[in-house]
């Protein structure tokens, strides 16, 4: 994380030394991208179960969407501030294979995917450079549902296979809202560092990139003496539209 804020503020110097400032006002409007998710940490398999690989090309595809605002902080528009509030599919996968399983079996295939639905809310610093945008900040995000699906693919050596597949109840995490004893197996709340970068045109017409990377683990630790170490990682591309209003 230390390192991706280095990286942003020696950009944002640089911008800010090139005096390509973008003079502009208060904007509100939406946003909706993809998302790339995955989860790491030295205890994520307490959480995911065996055979998790952190890697990032193992990470799960989703999607995000909802509002965002863009508020000046300076007279001609280089430094703002851009609350949003975001719905996130976020999550992690798991893929297998085994082998031998029996005489007439070549492989059997699985693949575990777990989404998390989160409300996002990132409060991000924002320097505006001659359309291009850096951003930097906390993001505080609550996790109100989670959902499973198992799926195995049996091969034979006869060449047919079969496929099964197993969708587990929606769990519901408004729990902790509704009721202060409450207590899921996973921690409502979550807080990452955020930085990204993108652009976005005089007529609020953006594209961006961002990583959120989360400070406190997923795994509920109310009742442990130790907290284990499971946290989220989300790569976001987000296409969006901030409509001025002056």
């Amino acid at each position: 994380m230390k390192k991706i804020a280095a990286l942003t503020l020696a950009l944002a110097s640089a911008a800010s030394l090139a005096h390509a400032q973008d003079a502009g006002g208060f904007r509100i409007g939406l946003k909706a991208g993809g998302t790339y998710s995955n989860v790491s940490g030295d205890d994520v398999t307490q959480f995911t179960g065996p055979n998790y690989e952190t890697s990032i090309g193992k990470y799960k595809i989703g999607y995000n969407g909802g509002i965002a605002l863009q508020i000046p902080l300076s007279s001609d528009g280089f430094f703002s501030f851009a609350p949003e509030l975001l719905y996130n599919r976020k999550g992690y996968q798991i893929e297998s294979d085994a082998k031998n399983v029996a005489a007439n079996i070549e492989k059997q295939e699985y693949e575990q995917q777990r989404v998390l639905h989160y409300l996002d809310l990132p409060l991000l610093a924002r320097i505006n450079a001659g359309g291009l945008f850096f951003e930097l900040g906390p993001q505080v995000s609550y996790l109100f549902g989670s959902r499973t699906k198992t799926q195995v693919t049996t091969k034979y050596t006869d060449g047919t296979k079969d496929k099964s597949e197993d969708r587990s109840d929606f769990v519901d995490y408004l729990g902790g809202i509704r009721n202060e004893k409450y207590k899921g197996d996973l921690s409502n709340v979550d807080i990452s560092g955020v930085a990204g970068i993108g652009f976005q045109s005089e007529a609020g017409v953006s594209v961006g990139l961002r990583y959120a990377r989360g400070f406190n683990s997923l795994i509920d630790s109310k009742d442990t003496d130790n907290e284990p170490k499971a946290f989220n990682n989300a790569f976001t591309l987000q296409l969006g539209y901030l409509l001025p209003t002056k």
